[in-house]
């Protein structure tokens, strides 16, 4: 709690002990009131009662200990790519993706006074997607552990100059005085969060289904190309796959995919086991209802 600037403290403690009352409810989320993840939380579930959290991992831990059923992470941005640590993070969780949420991505800039702002705190995913607005206004970015506490410091602090990049919601929360809105490099900046749990769901039929998974090749030539096989004969359409690297060896790489579809049905079970044969290991993060469309890239002409 102390972690939190002292004008968001206040709120948190009152969400906190809300969401202590009734946990099959509360969705935790990292951030301070008035964070994205925050906004995103109420968009997905309105009636939830959202439970601020420090760190990323802090929000895990929530629905870990039983202090939330469900925990809001955002995962990646069509800005400024991949949220860092996420893939580490949801395998060490033990927890389960069970829904994910788009929201769409509004930054505003905010400052206690109407001096001339000469620097901007924020989370280092809202700097980089204000980037070239910064940029052009010669304000200097620095890196903070959410964009809603950003907001909160700078009202604490009240430095003439030191402005803070959030959302709306958060100049008002705050009484804070918007100097510029939507300053993100592009208008159709959105975010793709994922829903944790600790129990797993598989959907009913009805609707299209997502899941993902992670998984390592065997340290053979072309492992992956073979690995990928199984999803291209058997029209299983892999929306995205990522590699990154654990720890400092550089020896493995490690991949992490979105797939059309759900284990238990044919076509995607028999991918599965051609991945599983030329693969250390995969590991199935979660099984949910898509939220939004990924059509397949058009044949080039």
């Amino acid at each position: 709690m102390e972690n939190y600037p002292l004008p968001a403290r206040r709120l948190v403690e009152e969400m906190t002990a809300k969401a202590a009352a009734d946990t099959a409810r509360a969705i935790a989320y990292q951030g301070a009131p008035g964070a994205n993840s925050h906004l995103a939380a109420l968009g997905f579930a309105p009636d939830c009662i959202a439970l601020p959290c420090f760190s990323f991992q802090d929000a895990i831990d929530a629905v870990r200990e039983d202090r939330a059923a469900r925990a809001i992470i955002p995962i990646e941005n069509s800005l400024h790519g991949r949220v860092a640590d996420m893939h580490f993070l949801l395998p060490e969780s033990g927890l389960s993706i069970v829904d994910e949420y788009f929201l769409p991505i509004h930054h505003c800039l905010m400052s206690a006074d109407d001096a001339p702002v000469k620097s901007a705190i924020s989370h280092e995913q809202a700097l980089g997607q204000c980037r070239h607005y910064l940029r052009e206004k010669g304000i200097q970015p620095i890196a903070y552990a959410d964009t809603a506490g950003a907001a909160a410091l700078v009202a604490e602090r009240r430095e003439p100059g030191a402005a803070a990049i959030a959302p709306k919601l958060a100049a008002e929360i705050y009484g804070l005085k918007l100097r510029a809105e939507n300053i993100e490099d592009s208008g159709d900046n959105m975010t793709r969060f994922v829903l944790l749990s600790k129990d797993a769901t598989i959907p009913a039929d009805g609707g299209p289904v997502m899941t993902t998974f992670l998984f390592e090749v065997k340290n053979v030539p072309a492992a992956l190309y073979k690995a990928m096989g199984g999803f291209a004969t058997n029209g299983v359409n892999m929306t995205k796959l990522e590699s990154y690297q654990r720890g400092a060896s550089f020896a493995a790489t490690e991949f992490y995919a979105d797939i059309e579809g759900k284990p238990g049905d044919p076509a995607v079970d028999r991918a599965l086991d051609e991945l599983k044969f030329h693969s250390k290991w995969v590991r199935i993060l979660g099984t949910y209802r898509q939220a939004r469309s990924r059509p397949m890239a058009e044949d080039s002409k």
